[in-house]
């Protein structure tokens, strides 16, 4: 069996919703697309926003629910964007009972994991958008990733779940993916403005050093009106600080080698 040629499989995923996870899934994944990646983006939440973030209806004919129970390949759920090499394998709200279809099937936790690898064609990067919870879905995800990118909203709450989501990640690599590894965190909503900010800010780069990426992602009127255009903020405005700092994001992963 042709193994499917992927350099990196990234998860984006928090435990806490409303820290900017899915919209860095969408531009970060256009960024790259930006500058000649051959990019997939996999919308594991049921929610469906970053398919809704590209223009699509959550009303797909194929999406990842099919996938996951095996009513559709890879290639026939596949739906490219507007973006030239990005395309996205889109979600909807019947993915809510993906776990329970698939809680009796062998390996469940790898089902995602066995689609990639059967699967003949090419991509520079996969990023996978997961739920903002640590159930079937994230585990799939996860099982099926080389790395995780950690979005943390620069706000108390936020410290409050990193511990027990960094304690998840390391269970799943003992007992599931031992390749498993912490890329980075990305602070988002940042404020240089407020003291609080700037805390949470010092306090996870004190303890977490060289896995905070130097680049921050600021609170942004046009990162906030992008999805309701169906566009991610790259494409909505360009010069904006948020594209910039989504730009700056990519340029800093690929200067320390965080991908290829």
């Amino acid at each position: 069996m042709k193994k499917l040629l992927i350099l990196k499989i990234i998860s984006i995923a928090n435990q806490k919703g409303g820290v900017g996870k899915t919209t860095t899934a969408v531009n970060l994944s256009t960024a790259f697309a930006a500058v000649g990646k051959k990019v997939l983006i996999v919308d594991m939440d049921p929610q469906g926003n970053a398919t809704t973030g590209f223009g699509f209806s959550r009303k797909n004919k194929k999406s990842i629910y099919d996938l996951l129970i095996g009513k559709a390949t890879l290639g026939e759920a596949l739906q490219q964007t507007i973006i030239p090499g990005l395309s996205l394998i889109p979600s909807g709200i019947e993915l809510v009972g993906a776990e329970i279809e698939l809680i009796h099937q062998p390996s469940r936790e790898r089902i995602l994991k066995n689609i990639f690898e059967a699967y003949h064609d090419f991509f520079d990067l996969v990023f996978i958008d997961c739920p903002p919870a640590m159930g079937l879905l994230s585990l799939n995800a996860l099982v099926a990733s080389d790395h995780v990118l950690i979005p943390l909203q620069c706000e108390y709450y936020a410290l409050e779940g990193l511990s027990y989501l960094l304690s998840s990640i390391r269970k799943i690599k003992l007992n599931y993916n031992p390749s498993l590894e912490l890329l980075a965190i990305l602070l988002t909503m940042f404020d240089k403005r407020s003291t609080l900010s700037n805390q949470v800010a010092d306090d996870v780069r004190k303890h977490l050093k060289e896995k905070v990426l130097s680049t921050a992602i600021p609170r942004n009127i046009k990162i906030s009106e992008a999805p309701s255009h169906g566009k991610p903020v790259l494409v909505y405005d360009v010069r904006c600080v948020g594209s910039e700092s989504y730009l700056n994001v990519a340029k800093e992963m690929i200067q320390k080698n965080m991908v290829s």
